[in-house]
């Protein structure tokens, strides 16, 4: 009789381990798929954003057409977020960052609209945005982290390799936003370099 317990034991060990796996394979994909959705959250809410920015700024520096031009195109024509293909939403996070540099330096030569409640709300709610873009884009790579390592490690990869699960990729910095910023030439001039 103790044979058959340790037998089906044995076999119930057999069965549950690589469901208990597979699972918490599963669940880590599932959480990646999350993560993706809340930063995708953020950057409607940044692309939604956007006209009311161009709108407020027009207002005071009507000549400076080129730029507005520039950060309007980022929407590329589209209404809404939704539309955007994985690439164009891709685009338009990579580019948003210099155009938004490039705007906030022009916004610097027009004391008024610095001044205005619309401006600052607006500039408040990007900054608030971009924090939350921050922390959100931190806890995917989290999550992705833990699903590789769930992925690449014994047992699981044995379970991972038969089931078809693939590591994920991180998210990484682009290399233009990994350097110091040149305070001088984001105002297009060179005063931060006088003495």
């Amino acid at each position: 009789m103790v044979p058959w317990i340790i037998l089906a034991a044995v076999l119930l060990l057999l069965v549950a381990l690589p469901v208990s796996i597979y699972n918490g394979l599963v669940r880590r994909r599932n959480g990646i798929a999350n993560a993706q959705g809340a930063i995708d959250a953020v950057l409607k809410q940044r692309f939604d954003l956007l006209p009311n920015l161009v709108e407020t700024v027009k207002r005071y520096a009507a000549h400076e057409t080129g730029l507005f031009a520039g950060v309007v195109a980022l929407r590329k024509g589209k209404n809404s977020y939704g539309e955007l293909s994985a690439d164009e939403k891709n685009a338009f996070d990579s580019g948003f960052g210099t155009g938004l540099r490039n705007f906030y330096a022009v916004a610097e030569n027009y004391p008024d609209l610095k001044a205005s409640d619309n401006f600052l709300h607006l500039q408040r709610t990007l900054n608030e945005l971009e924090e939350q873009l921050s922390a959100a884009r931190r806890t995917y790579n989290a999550v992705v982290t833990d699903y590789n390592n769930a992925v690449q490690v014994f047992p699981s990869s044995v379970i991972a390799g038969l089931f078809g699960f693939r590591p994920g990729r991180v998210l990484e910095t682009p290399a233009e936003e990994r350097g110091v910023p040149d305070v001088g030439n984001l105002f297009g001039d060179n005063r931060c370099g006088r003495q």
